[in-house]
């Protein structure tokens, strides 16, 4: 071949690579998909370009680069680059084209960034400044908002993809600047922190403006209190006549004739103010994801950035104003509050108050966002990941697969096979979720009682006479965490305290009404009446069961020496209720909760409260309103016939069923109707139909009950409208005005 003129072109043709010789005349076609393997395409192109092979675009325009990032393919692009480095960057501006994928192109510079220390550091930079552009062209009010938004959230998802998984260095083994080391790879942020100081400066801004807007508002009300003052006395004179020629020239000073004017530039002010928090809440929303995936990026998993922390604390108010105006960007772009309580009980108010369904999507969007195969939950990988299980002894062998299955596969999907039996599929996973909800409560393994209304379940604080009663409360909660994560719905119900023990809230002492009717009632009459001189002698300690033998347990260290007076009997009450409802029965909430966790994190199930967790878990039941008519007792002076009668089962027959459970839930503590209907309904003292006493009627009054006796307080309202208006804020708003009887 020596002193032959050849020519050798690496080209992109149908995924090929292309080797020209001329001295044959022919086309020497070398298939990339000939070498499946990775290293196969490398060492191709390596031949290539090491016989010189030129870097040409195909007719449509596509590169090798291009073919190679498609893929994934690392390896290849690592020798390309090689070649040609100018290709580096041509990569790291591939990270703001949105039809590659994004997968594929985190894969490649995954590869890229495990080559040396000086690779990854130098990816991390190039990134940093690109997403750092991408972040100020997102803060300019011009440009377009969602492609920006997109954007600079990928760069910056794969920028910290890249940084985590960075080759540990023998000097700083995998230090990532946890707390502030000036480290090489803590380094790689400071093209960011331009951005940072840009989104800074954006919020202090507006921050300033809203406390103008809010002097200025006060200054408005006082105005027009003055202005109403002047007007009394003179009521032939209006206040805000449109300016013209000679509006104000006849009055006797220059005060009032300027008040108009100044008024309405405040008001203009104002709208202004609120034009801008319109514009730039969405855009400096997602630059706050982005400050907050990399703040997270440089911290051990399961801890919050304290720079976050301290951020979000700053500008506290001014991120309020964002959610109240939008509350929607809290499921856009607000993630942080699902890993961070603290900074989730700031917000806690405004999430609860978006409606159920929105939370609902919320809440599965992120329980499977770390999925690879989300969207295919409930097909199993292989046949090892099928649950085999026995239908003579369900619950126990239901057990041991579930305790020995890969947890993250269960996440993904479950198959169920009962041995013996050929079928598979959903009906039998439903079957199995379904038969499992009845042996969870059945007596034979003393788990949970039944509550003193016959249809909710409470842990057994005796269920230590069953061995191995921790182990099987850690697959209960397993199961209704599995059922939860699959949409799955159990045949079972609890009391309102154990769910308030699975969301973390705490248990007060209307909770004690589930387990003990009686006890509920002499809590409730110790806070309605002075203990002072009644010779009570009661002391912070009680008698309760102790592994099966009554003993003295103190409520807190020295109790039994503590008397309880008129100042301390709140806390009494607390203590007793906490040690009844939650102390007693300690170990098995662990246990159940550990179980629960490992497929519902704690961060997520916490925006539900205890009602709308019992219908995410057991769905909503049927309601007959005309059985639930039929069985209804009237009281304090309303009759059937009554009007206001009359309107409340209109407005019942016309709400959604979603709303009539919330009723039934505001009323007797319980969102299912018992088996046999209406009729069968429990109270407090055994059975107890529901009923609707008469209150007398004022302004803005929103119904109350007592759901020990499954009493609905109802305002003698004067329409049917205000009926309706009173009684839905009251259901929706969380006004739930339980008293005891």
């Amino acid at each position: 071949m020596g002193g032959q003129n050849y020519s050798m072109t690496l080209c992109s043709m149908s995924v090929m690579l292309m080797l020209r010789m001329p001295w044959g005349r022919q086309h020497c076609m070398l298939p990339a998909r000939t070498v499946t393997r990775r290293h196969g395409q490398r060492d191709t192109a390596q031949i290539l370009l090491l016989r010189g092979a030129k870097y040409l675009p195909d007719k449509n325009g596509v590169t090798p680069l291009d073919l190679c990032v498609q893929g994934g393919y690392g390896e290849t692009c690592e020798v390309l680059i090689q070649y040609h480095p100018r290709l580096f960057q041509t990569i790291i501006q591939m990270t703001q084209n949105e039809d590659l994928r994004e997968n594929m192109l985190r894969q490649v510079l995954e590869h890229l960034s495990q080559q040396s220390e000086s690779q990854y550091l130098k990816i991390l930079t190039s990134l940093a400044e690109v997403a750092t552009t991408n972040g100020h062209k997102l803060l300019s009010l011009s440009s377009n908002y969602d492609a920006q938004m997109k954007s600079l959230l990928r760069i910056v998802r794969m920028f910290c993809h890249v940084f985590r998984i960075g080759p540990s260095s023998p000097s700083n083994g995998i230090d990532m600047g946890y707390n502030g080391n000036k480290t090489p790879r803590s380094q790689v942020f400071k093209p960011l922190e331009l951005l940072w100081h840009s989104l800074d400066e954006w919020l202090v801004l507006i921050a300033t403006e809203l406390m103008k807007n809010k002097r200025d508002s006060t200054e408005i009300t006082s105005i027009l209190l003055k202005q109403k003052g002047q007007d009394q006395d003179a009521a032939s004179i209006p206040p805000f006549e449109p300016p013209g020629p000679g509006s104000y020239e006849n009055q006797s000073t220059g005060t009032r004739e300027s008040k108009p004017d100044a008024l309405a530039g405040r008001q203009e002010a104002s709208a202004d103010c609120q034009d801008v928090i319109s514009m730039t809440a969405n855009r400096l929303s997602a630059v706050i994801q982005a400050f907050y995936m990399c703040c997270s990026c440089q911290m051990p998993p399961g801890m919050t950035s304290p720079r976050f922390i301290e951020f979000v604390c700053k500008h506290d108010e001014v991120l309020k104003c964002f959610v109240n105006r939008n509350p929607k960007i809290i499921f856009d772009h607000f993630h942080f509050l699902l890993e961070c309580p603290e900074l989730m009980s700031r917000f806690m108010h405004i999430i609860k108050a978006q409606p159920f369904k929105d939370r609902c999507e919320w809440f599965y969007e992120h329980l499977h966002s770390g999925q690879p195969d989300s969207d295919m939950v409930h097909r199993p990988v292989n046949e090892n990941d099928i649950l085999l299980v026995h239908r003579d002894s369900i619950f126990r062998s239901s057990c041991e697969v579930v305790s020995k299955a890969n947890c993250a596969k269960l996440k993904q999907g479950i198959a169920v096979r009962f041995h013996g039996e050929e079928g598979m599929g959903q009906g039998v996973v439903r079957e199995w979720f379904d038969i499992l909800s009845n042996e969870i409560v059945n007596p034979d393994y003393a788990l949970f009682t039944q509550s003193a209304d016959g249809t909710t379940f409470q842990p057994n604080s005796n269920s230590y006479v069953n061995p191995d009663h921790l182990n099987y409360f850690r697959f209960a909660g397993q199961i209704l965490g599995l059922a939860l994560n699959h949409r799955q719905l159990v045949n079972i119900y609890f009391t309102r305290s154990f769910y308030k023990h699975i969301l973390g809230i705490p248990v007060n002492y209307q909770d004690v009404a589930s387990i003990d009717p009686e006890y509920a009632k002499n809590l409730q009459w110790i806070l309605d009446n002075d203990i002072s001189d009644l010779g009570l002698e009661l002391t912070f300690s009680v008698e309760t069961d102790v592994f099966g033998a009554m003993e003295e347990v103190p409520l807190k260290p020295g109790g039994g020496s503590i008397l309880v007076t008129q100042n301390n009997k709140a806390e009494y009450v607390q203590l007793v209720t906490e040690l009844r409802m939650t102390r007693a029965i300690q170990p098995q909430i662990n246990a159940f909760l550990q179980g629960f966790h490992m497929f519902i994190p704690p961060s997520l199930i916490q925006l539900f409260d205890e009602y709308e967790l019992e219908l995410l878990l057991s769905g909503m039941p049927e309601i007959d309103v005309s059985d639930w008519i039929k069985n209804t007792e009237y009281t304090s002076g309303y009759e059937r016939e009554d009007p206001v009668i009359q309107w409340f089962w209109e407005v019942v027959e016309d709400i959604t069923q979603e709303e009539r459970v919330l009723l039934l839930q505001f009323v007797t503590g319980s969102s299912r109707v018992p088996h046999g209907g209406f009729a069968n309904i429990m109270g407090g003292s055994g059975l107890q139909n529901f009923t609707i006493a008469a209150v007398p009627y004022t302004p803005n009054l929103l119904p109350t009950s007592s759901t020990c006796i499954n009493m609905l307080k109802l305002p003698e309202y004067p329409s049917k409208e205000i009926l309706k208006d009173r009684l839905l804020v009251a259901l929706h708003c969380g006004s739930y005005g339980y008293t005891m009887a």
